[in-house]
């Protein structure tokens, strides 16, 4: 059964970046990572998880949430079968726990509905501090 696997999380000051990769791994046979559109979510303490950003199954669709918008670009390498969330001009309101997710492409685009992730990470966290 396939899995997704977060890292680069970490702590870094207000104002730093980090890079957040995302490795599909295990995927079902006869299945491949450019099969499935990808997104990013996160949830804040005490905060329901939102999602952040989205791609389409080749690269060329990207989707952001106004709350990210312009600090963080998302990015996949299907080669390599990983998705990156670049995040830049960190703020401490962006402390979550961070998870990526697949949902089966429709050849259309993305999507940020929860209700359509077919896999998801197990999440990694990430704090700045002020």
């Amino acid at each position: 059964q396939g899995r997704l696997v977060e890292s680069g999380g970490g702590s870094v000051q207000a104002g730093g970046s980090l890079r957040l990769t995302c490795d599909a791994v295990g995927l079902p046979a006869g299945l491949a990572f450019d099969d499935y559109a990808m997104a990013w979510f996160r949830q804040a303490p005490g905060k329901e998880r939102e999602g952040i950003s989205c791609i389409n199954w080749s690269g060329t669709v990207q989707s952001y949430a106004d709350s990210v918008k312009g600090r963080f670009t998302i990015s996949r390498d299907n080669a390599q079968n990983t998705l990156y969330l670049q995040m830049e001009s960190l703020n401490p309101e962006d402390t979550a726990m961070y998870y990526c997710a697949a949902a089966a492409s429709n050849g259309l685009g993305c999507d940020l509905d929860e209700s359509r992730m077919d896999y998801w990470g197990k999440g990694i966290l990430v704090t700045i501090s002020s």
